[in-house]
């Protein structure tokens, strides 16, 4: 069942059903007292349940299975392996078109008249059905303004007033395209001749005949939307021929995602890519799984287009995962060049409708769905002929899932799911996380190195700016020091693009009274409101609360507020007023919010429209942009100093990223980092690009302090809105815990933000030993976490358990 129980459900069927039905089927069951979900089948066996009665089925919802064996398989180790309920992965996994949800209708009974043994409520509802055939439980809450409607109707069935159906909606809709055809008699000269000598009076009929012959000469079969366009008509003209019998209708069901235009042969490699190659394939002789370290611009993807060209040869398909929705704009762009309609994409910007259709060509091995290019969701498509998965910016945290369960790892799931398919992994990166390159010292995966820029240009030079001397000599411009505005305007001169990196988004993340320095709070949260200039209000980025910019303090009525710190909505206008005939794009969560915003934005810039874009992360994940010359990054400070055990490395990995999208085509870019300590041993390393440095300095702390790629992590994550009940809650898990492992436990502490839409928030974590049995360790926390819930104080408390936190 979708839902967060860790068990499976026992139902009747009859003999013909149990015939037909097979595992990977949907079924409709009703589950408790008024609902229905979609189920799956998972089993089909003889043994009645013993605790309770089996009801039957309500009916079954596929011809064929819509989930494979493998997929199932899969899911059960997301399931054991990351400590969560078959029926996450499920829902999950399925786009919610499948997912068919109950809806309660009330219908109006015929046979009632007496009106007088209504209450006022009653009476209202009544009423509306004189009026409407039919009502959801929704629509009668928002009749009578209230939440709680089922005593209301249970009272009103009770009087006979009401009849009650449970619905199951079909959500997916095929798309139909309309086509147009003349009818027979009207096909020959002389049939056609007298048509138009009838229609002599309506000019416009007359015109959508003429123009349907026009494109009957050049195309079959003639969409009604294209003889519109061409002949200039509306759609109540053609609907007028339609109903004279001069054309016929019909409809055939298209897919909504198609790929028009040319392909072209793959790019020839440069001598360092060919090496690579052949490196990768000696490779997977020996071992499933290849590192493939290139620098950024070293030409990575064209590896992975041979490497994939190879495996469609053999009929195979491939996955393609990717970290950042933005990232898939370019590359498919760069994939359909090559490979033309084989590619279908996957990721949550698409709509249901979209999705219910890759899954289907995926399931079926059409050819449009050859290669799969998506975010970490399709891991779970329901492949059945996988030859090769692409793992490209493997170190990326956005492969991790957080909220809500399953929490998996895209890049661990994703090799999980080679395996099952005896398929190759290629894992890509230019800063490859800790554990994938611990890996591959302990032999374990294939290490594979690019280290020239593709066509041997050179890295960027890499800048530092002691932006605390800057502020001394007064040579800041807002943000700016006078060496970046420097460089800005030579690159802007020599007609060349600019790229700045601010990791907040909003104008500023604190405004605060000058005269008693308090600053407007959250009411929900334990954090300051960030101020976006442009609507003039102040927002909360965790649980979205927003209100108008106040004028005056709320605490002591001073009317000087003043902004702190600086987000990109901020550089956006300074920038605007630096450079006043230059065009300034931004790129971050708040303008990439609809299905094409990251396109709009991406398209504007390689086209040359945009002349300096700033933006958050998205900018640092393998965007490839020609024209780009210089790179600034207006304060690593903040990325450095969070409080995190993989802050350094995170920081690193993200400095060099964002480094990497200057100067990738002909000369060498310029990458211009501000910040206020140009001594801390990271910046040193990110302006060397020294990799190794950095990783044996990480690893050396990491073996010290025991965390991973050594120990493995289990966090622990408690919250309520009852601040006594949270603490009690983890007190005495902490306690449970560390009576079996003793200091493997951390905590337990608050978060940094330890309040979030009004829910307390409470962690701790268990550090798992190198030689400790991974399996054991997670049936011990499950009888920990069952008698924790046996306690009555506890069990309105969300326990979540993230396996292999981030």
């Amino acid at each position: 069942m979708p839902i967060p129980i860790k068990q499976t459900f026992t139902y009747a069927v009859t003999e013909a059903e149990a015939a037909f039905i097979k595992r990977g089927m949907r079924v409709a069951v009703s589950f408790g007292k008024t609902k229905m979900y979609t189920a799956l089948v998972y089993a089909i066996h003889q043994e009645a349940p013993s605790l309770y009665e089996a009801k039957e089925i309500n009916q079954i919802l596929d011809e064929t299975p819509i989930v494979t064996e493998r997929q199932l398989a899969h899911w059960e180790w997301i399931s054991n392996y990351y400590m969560c309920a078959l029926g996450d992965v499920y829902r999950a996994a399925l786009p919610s078109a499948f997912l068919l949800e109950s809806e309660t209708v009330v219908y109006a009974n015929a046979a009632f008249a007496d009106e007088s043994v209504l209450t006022d409520e009653e009476f209202l509802i009544y009423e509306a059905l004189q009026h409407q055939s039919q009502l959801t439980i929704h629509q009668v809450a928002d009749i009578l303004g209230k939440k709680k409607v089922l005593p209301v109707i249970s009272e009103m069935l009770q009087k006979e007033v009401l009849i009650v159906k449970e619905e199951i909606y079909e959500q997916y809709v095929p798309k139909m395209v309309k086509y147009l055809r003349i009818q027979q008699q009207y096909a020959s000269d002389t049939g056609l001749e007298a048509l138009l000598v009838s229609l002599s009076r309506a000019q416009k009929q007359r015109e959508a005949v003429l123009g349907y012959f026009q494109l009957a000469s050049t195309k079959k079969p003639i969409k009604v939307k294209a003889l519109e366009e061409s002949a200039g008509v509306s759609s109540a003209v053609i609907k007028a021929l339609v109903e004279k019998g001069v054309f016929e209708l019909y409809e055939i069901q298209t897919d909504r995602i198609q790929f028009d235009g040319s392909t072209q042969a793959l790019k020839e490699l440069n001598s360092y890519q060919e090496v690579a190659l052949e490196e990768i394939e000696a490779s997977f002789k020996e071992k499933e799984i290849v590192l493939l370290h290139g620098i950024t611009s070293s030409g990575k993807t064209e590896v992975y287009t041979k490497l994939i060209e190879k495996v469609l040869e053999t009929g195979k398909q491939v996955l393609f995962l990717l970290p950042e929705i933005a990232l898939t704009t370019q590359i498919i762009s760069r994939l359909e060049r090559y490979f033309g309609d084989k590619i279908s994409v996957f990721h949550s910007k698409y709509s249901m409708n979209e999705r219910v259709e890759v899954w289907m060509n995926v399931l079926q091995q059409k050819p449009k769905a050859q290669i799969i290019l998506g975010a970490r969701s399709s891991v779970l498509l329901p492949f059945s002929n996988l030859g090769l998965i692409v793992v490209d910016e493997e170190h990326e945290t956005s492969y991790k899932q957080f909220e809500p369960a399953p929490r998996y790892h895209a890049r661990d799931t994703a090799m999980v799911l080679a395996h099952l398919h005896q398929a190759k992994t290629v894992l890509g990166s230019a800063t490859p996380s800790l554990e994938s390159f611990y890996n591959t010292e302990q032999q374990k995966y294939g290490l594979v190195s690019l280290n020239r820029r593709f066509g041997n240009v050179q890295l960027p030079k890499m800048e530092l700016i002691d932006i605390k001397e800057k502020h001394r000599k007064k040579q800041m411009k807002g943000h700016f020091s006078d060496r970046l505005l420097a460089l800005i305007t030579e690159a802007l001169e020599a007609k060349e693009q600019v790229i700045l990196f601010q990791n907040r988004r909003g104008f500023s993340p604190v405004v605060e009274c000058t005269t008693c320095g308090v600053a407007p709070q959250c009411p929900n949260c334990d954090v300051s409101l960030t101020y976006h200039k442009f609507k003039n209000e102040l927002r909360c980025h965790y649980c979205n609360y927003q209100r108008a910019m106040p004028h005056n303090c709320a605490a002591c009525g001073s009317n000087s507020l003043d902004t702190k710190g600086f987000g990109t909505e901020q550089l956006e206008l300074e920038l605007k007023a630096l450079y006043p005939d230059h065009q300034i794009g931004r790129m971050d969560l708040d303008t990439t919010r609809g299905k094409h915003g990251y396109q709009k934005i991406i398209s504007a810039f390689e086209s040359r429209e945009i002349d300096i874009l700033v933006g958050t992360q998205m900018l640092s994940k393998g965007l490839d942009f020609d024209n780009v010359s210089l790179v600034g990054i207006l304060n690593a400070d903040t990325l450095l100093n969070f409080p995190d055990f993989r802050a350094h490395e995170r920081s690193y990995q993200m400095l060099v990223q964002v480094a990497g999208r200057a100067g990738r085509s002909k000369k060498q870019g310029n990458v211009a980092i501000q910040t206020f300590n140009p001594y801390h041993q990271i910046l040193q390393q990110v302006t060397t690009t020294d990799y190794t440095a950095m990783y044996k300095e990480q690893l050396q702390e990491r073996w010290q302090y025991q965390y991973p790629p050594y120990h493995r992590l289990i966090k622990f994550t408690l919250k309520h809105k009852d601040y006594q009940k949270v603490d009690m809650g983890v007190q005495w898990l902490a306690k449970a815990l560390e009576a079996v492992y003793g200091d493997q436990v951390l905590g337990p502490t608050a978060p940094v933000v330890s309040r979030v839409r009004n829910q307390f928030i409470k962690q701790l974590t268990l550090k798992i030993k190198p030689n400790q049995s991974l399996k054991a360790t997670k049936q011990q926390i499950e009888k920990i976490q069952n008698t924790f819930f046996s306690v009555a104080a506890f069990r309105p408390i969300r326990l979540i358990i993230d396996v292999d936190a981030q």
